[in-house]
This record gives structure tokens, C-alpha cells and sequence, in this order.
């Protein structure tokens, strides 16, 4: 149970950043401080990023409830 809640939380706080992460690339575009092509790629990147972080949390969350308990 407490897995399942340590890795709500940290999906939240992954998906928060990216979101704002995104927020920026898009200001900087606006901007014209960033090309289509690296808004496009650092976007991707950070979405995949956070997809990656957020799958492979609760693994990690279950291995240190194991070592703790």
C-alpha cells in the first residue's frame, strides 16, 4: 500500500516538472531563443524522461520497502 502511495506522489511531482519544463520550452519558442526542431526534440525528450522516471519509481520504491522491513 505504501509503494502505491509513495509512487502517486513522486508520479505527481514528475509530471508537475514536466508540465513546467514544457511551460519554458515554450516561452524560449515564443521567444524565438529555440528552433522547431529543439523545441520539438527537448520536449519529447522530457515527456520520455518523466514516462521513464515515473515507470521505473515504484521497482524502486518496492526494493527499499523490502530492505527496510
Amino acid at each position: 500500500m505504501e509503494v502505491i502511495i509513495a509512487s502517486a506522489c513522486s508520479a505527481l511531482i514528475i509530471a508537475i516538472t514536466v508540465f513546467s519544463m514544457i511551460k519554458v520550452l515554450m516561452i524560449a519558442y515564443k521567444r524565438n531563443e529555440l528552433t522547431l526542431r529543439k523545441f520539438i526534440i527537448n520536449t519529447a525528450a522530457a515527456v520520455m524522461s518523466g514516462l521513464i522516471v515515473a515507470s521505473v519509481l515504484p521497482f524502486g520504491y518496492q526494493k527499499i520497502f523490502t530492505m527496510i522491513t
